[in-house]
């Protein structure tokens, strides 16, 4: 199998793995890269078929947390935004020795609405699907919009996050296709509810991908598992609020060695 794109940085012997989002690449953590850098030996990756990680299909969920178990450093914290936040997720299911705390952005155990539970509608996510045949670099654009819609700086951000994208080699639609599959049938709640290790949930007041209620619901399923929400930001709220999200980090980083 392919090696992924993989890049170190930074001091410390606190390690921390960043994953992406749906269609875009490690270059949307250069925001707030240089403060982490500082505190953490950072990994950054670009997720199987995504941005540099070309060369390979479309993958499950459990194949593409193995794949980035392959190259990840023997104990690290792990942090993944939105379909990272499952990859990530998923790494610590598989491998919870290897993970030191997980920390997912306005990420869902459970991406699509459900019964009583709050998500992206499932013929939201069978449109993105469809429309991804037809015209997918619009698909993809019309995506970012929707992460950032709500914010003060939300033309600034998605624009920002556009050129992240258009930065690196686009993921053929077989691979976005499969990140749209996994965003619309995984289904973590039950397993994630066993993690032993610290798991923080992050999330953006306005998100409109990641209801803020499921954060409430959550805070009640998992008790130990702490939350903040962003108040004035939306779906990527390390890039709207890059101080206040390393900030929270960094109380992540003193609490593990207090």
């Amino acid at each position: 199998m392919n090696e992924i794109w993989w890049q170190t940085t930074g001091t410390g012997n606190c390690h921390l793995v960043l994953l992406h989002g749906w269609g875009l690449n490690a270059g949307v953590w250069h925001c707030i890269e240089a403060q982490l850098s500082a505190h953490f030996t950072l990994h950054l990756v670009d997720l199987p078929g995504y941005g540099r990680s070309q060369g390979v299909g479309a993958m499950s969920l459990e194949n593409m947390a193995q794949q980035v178990l392959r190259q990840a450093p023997d104990r690290a914290i792990w942090l993944g935004w939105s379909l990272g936040g499952l990859v990530a997720s998923q790494a610590a299911l598989t491998q919870p020795e290897r993970v030191q705390a997980l920390v997912t952005v306005a990420s869902s155990p459970c991406f699509t609405a459900c019964g009583d539970w709050p998500g992206i509608k499932p013929e939201v996510l069978a449109g993105f699907q469809h429309q991804l045949s037809e015209d997918f670099q619009r698909t993809v654009e019309r995506f970012l919009a929707l992460q950032t819609l709500g914010t003060e700086s939300a033309r600034q951000d998605a624009r920002r996050l556009k050129e992240v994208v258009l930065s690196q080699p686009m993921p053929s639609v077989e691979v976005l296709n499969g990140g749209l599959e996994i965003l619309r049938t995984a289904d973590l709640r039950q397993p994630m509810a066993q993690l032993a290790m610290p798991v923080w949930r992050l999330y953006g007041k306005l998100d409109g991908l990641v209801p803020r209620r499921v954060a409430g619901l959550l805070d009640e399923a998992w008790p130990d598992s702490p939350s903040w929400i962003f108040d004035s930001a939306a779906h990527a709220p390390f890039i709207s609020h890059p101080a206040a999200f390393c900030a929270r980090l960094l109380d992540l980083k003193s609490q593990l060695a207090g």
